[in-house]
């Protein structure tokens, strides 16, 4: 039996990843999915666990461009979720939805994910498709 790898680089630079997304998302149109979390967060590995399988994995690859930002202890990268609204103000893994010009579409205020471990594949998959179509409007 081995450990999953951990879904967080806690060495990545979080702001060259969101940028390089964004440059990404304007020649494909696609929104940016910024996920913020931690390896010690069973939700958060919860979360990346469901977003890499079956439907939601296709779902999300489909109508996003995804970067994983390390929130460490509260200690890493506030700036990043400060830059977006403080989205992990209530708990993580939380999620900001950006628009290839870097304008927040979506963003999780009240720890709607927090409790990830505890939703079902279909409840991911429905809140996923819910912030698919408001990041459309």
């Amino acid at each position: 039996m081995y450990a999953a790898p951990l879904p967080y680089d806690e060495t990545a630079d979080a702001k060259a990843d969101v940028k390089q997304a964004l440059n990404a998302a304007n020649k494909s149109q696609l929104p940016v999915l910024v996920i913020f979390g931690a390896n010690w967060c069973k939700d958060c590995r919860a979360l990346d666990q469901a977003l890499s399988t079956g439907r939601n994995s296709e779902l999300v690859k489909r109508e996003f461009r995804v970067v994983k930002v390390d929130v460490g202890n509260f200690d890493k990268n506030l700036d990043v979720a400060q830059a977006y609204g403080n989205p992990i103000k209530k708990g993580v893994p939380a999620a900001v939805v950006l628009s290839p010009d870097n304008k927040v579409l979506y963003a999780t205020r009240l720890g709607e994910l927090a409790d990830a471990r505890n939703m079902s594949e279909t409840g991911i998959y429905d809140f996923f498709k819910r912030v698919t179509e408001m990041a459309k409007k």
